[in-house]
């Protein structure tokens, strides 16, 4: 093992990597054989150097007290890069934010008006395999060459634009979004559907002054060091995307955060609607299929019509007259928002919306790989029922033993013991846990890095997860214990579909040091097309491992839910779908 990777990168080696690179550029404007000379990793290695900009990372410790400054920060970077905010307006932007679906709202959204023919541009977050999936055009990850033509222009021109003043380099996040907003003027989009990175009010993104419409999917609770520790604290960032006059759209949210959604809106005067239930749009017409998979996922395809539908409006009447808004038969603490029957342009949209690693479903032979990158309280709540519904609609198998693997990974100041206790009821046989690492050491897998963290940490992180599932697991025995070893009539029925023997001892659990350990160990050469090196020695010197081995072998079927962190999904999916990388 080594962790040379995760080692923070000095700003005397950026400069160097700079150096070195910019001597093969060709000219600021960044000519085709400039995109020939520097390659799309060279720049890819070169984004990740302002993950660890030192001199950033003070600034933002200073600045947290006034996190108005950051957006102000904000500002001056664009205008270095050579735009104004007023520039941005000519985008016709869609802002969204959001705890849960945010991004598949984004999705949704995005697919409906590319079927009407317009030219769409996509900017989300995080990626799960290459950077570049974070701009898309028409739905598609802007090309390799595109995205280091564009990188290389702006970072040219930041750094000439630099003084003692100010950072010479946005940070990471700050830099994509900027990279964004240039490449979508750039390209001439017909609208640009944006998510909020995080929070909203203080977000990089909120440089946007006049968006057509904007858009908050489910709350929860998350990133509580940054956004506060109670859900109305974090609406209240959320709501910070709102605009005087901009008509906004929120789905239905607990009495508290969406009092705080109303005041926030009604300081500046901004119209906020409340979405009603996609089953409203589907009186009288054919039930509407979405591409993605989970009862929760109807929520967010019914903002997602609500955002398309009011700026094809905005489009048809430029801003002219204001919504129609529906009359319910009970008080609504807002404003319904229209119903109305959805085109075959919005049908087809929502049907063939695709979106990796979010309720996504790969099956291989005798495996079936169940992603989705929950990584809330409530996200990992609808995972599971979702991943239970999939689980009672498969094919059962006619003989022998079925197997259910966790394969899971939490990061930040997210509550990894709570998020795991939601999962025990999918009655896992094995759990394993591994940094989000694709590999313990690679050289060529820069879109994946991050030099915020090191080795150890990430490691010692992972057996914490397993300390906490031992002792669910415990827990679990002892209740086992004293509960009745018999169903009364009528009782629910246990969610097992099919024998599996004895279920194993609270010793079930394993920790890998990267995804591609963990994927050789579950799939045992039987996914027909991730095909790996047999196992490093020793990798099975583990008792359990050992065991498992030998049941994951005879399994009939293998059904692998992995959650917890949409990194570690993008780094299984890097495994198990080569075609990404390319």
């Amino acid at each position: 093992m080594t962790g040379a990777r995760f080692l923070p990168v000095s700003w005397p080696m950026a400069e160097k990597l700079w150096w070195e690179v910019s001597m093969e550029w060709q000219s600021s404007s960044g000519g085709p054989s400039a995109v020939k000379t520097a390659s799309f990793q060279d720049a890819v290695r070169m984004l990740n150097t302002l993950q660890t900009n030192a001199s950033y990372l003070e600034q933002v410790k200073r600045e947290r007290g006034d996190p108005q400054t950051q957006l102000e920060a904000m500002e001056v970077y664009l205008a270095r890069s050579g735009l104004q905010v007023e520039d941005l307006d000519q985008l016709n932007i869609i802002h969204v934010t959001g705890t849960k679906g945010k991004g598949s709202t984004c999705a949704f959204t995005e697919h409906i008006l590319r079927n009407y023919g317009l030219k769409t541009g996509f900017f989300s977050s995080p990626h799960l395999v290459q950077v570049r999936e974070r701009i898309r055009i028409n739905g598609q990850p802007i090309s390799p060459e595109l995205f280091t033509k564009h990188f290389w222009r702006l970072y040219h021109q930041l750094e000439n634009t630099k003084d003692g003043s100010c950072v010479s380099m946005p940070a990471y996040f700050r830099f994509l979004t900027l990279m964004a907003f240039h490449v979508f003027l750039q390209e001439k989009v017909d609208l640009a559907v944006v998510e909020v990175g995080i929070g909203g009010a203080y977000d990089c993104t909120n440089i946007i002054r006049k968006p057509v419409v904007c858009g908050v999917s489910s709350l929860g609770i998350d990133h509580t060091s940054l956004l506060g520790d109670t859900v109305e604290k974090i609406a209240w960032q959320k709501g910070g995307i709102f605009k005087h006059g901009v008509p906004a759209f929120t789905v239905l949210q607990p009495e508290g955060p969406l009092a705080v959604l109303r005041d926030r809106a009604q300081q500046i005067s901004c119209p906020l609607y409340l979405c009603p239930p996609l089953e409203a749009l589907e009186e009288g017409g054919q039930p509407l299929t979405l591409g993605l998979e989970g009862e929760h996922q109807r929520s967010n395809a019914a903002l997602a019509l609500q955002l398309a539908h009011c700026w094809l409006q905005w489009r048809d009447h430029q801003g002219v007259g204001k919504l129609k808004v529906s009359r319910p038969s009970v008080p609504w603490p807002l404003p319904l928002a229209p119903v109305f029957q959805p085109t075959s342009h919005m049908r087809h949209g929502l049907r063939d919306t695709e979106w990796p690693g979010r309720t996504q479903v790969l099956r291989r032979g005798p495996l079936t790989w169940y992603l989705d990158g929950a990584h809330t309280t409530s996200s990992v709540q609808a995972c599971v029922r979702w991943f239970r519904q999939s689980l009672q609609r498969s094919e059962r198998p006619s003989c022998g033993p079925e197997v259910r693997v966790l394969l899971f990974n939490s990061t930040g100041d997210r509550d990894s013991a709570a998020l795991l206790k939601l999962l025990q009821p999918c009655q896992f046989d094995y759990a394993v846990f591994c940094p989000n690492l694709t590999e313990v050491a690679s050289t060529d897998n820069a879109d994946q890095q991050n030099f915020m963290v090191t080795l150890d940490q990430v490691l010692l992180r992972c057996l914490q997860h397993q300390q906490h599932w031992s002792c669910l697991d415990e827990e679990q025995a002892r209740r086992d214990l004293w509960r009745p070893s018999s169903l009364e009539p009528g009782g629910p029925a246990p969610l097992r579909l099919a024998p599996r023997g004895p279920r194993p001892c609270s010793s079930s659990s394993l920790v890998f040091s990267c995804i591609s350990h963990a994927l050789q160990w579950i799939s045992q050469g039987r996914d027909p097309i991730f095909q790996p090196p047999s196992l490093p020695r020793g990798l099975l010197a583990h008792p359990t491992a050992s065991n498992g081995a030998s049941v994951l072998r005879e399994a009939t079927a293998i059904h692998v839910l992995v959650t917890g962190s949409l990194h570690l999904v993008g780094g299984v999916l890097k495994l198990l779908e080569p075609s990404l990388t390319q």
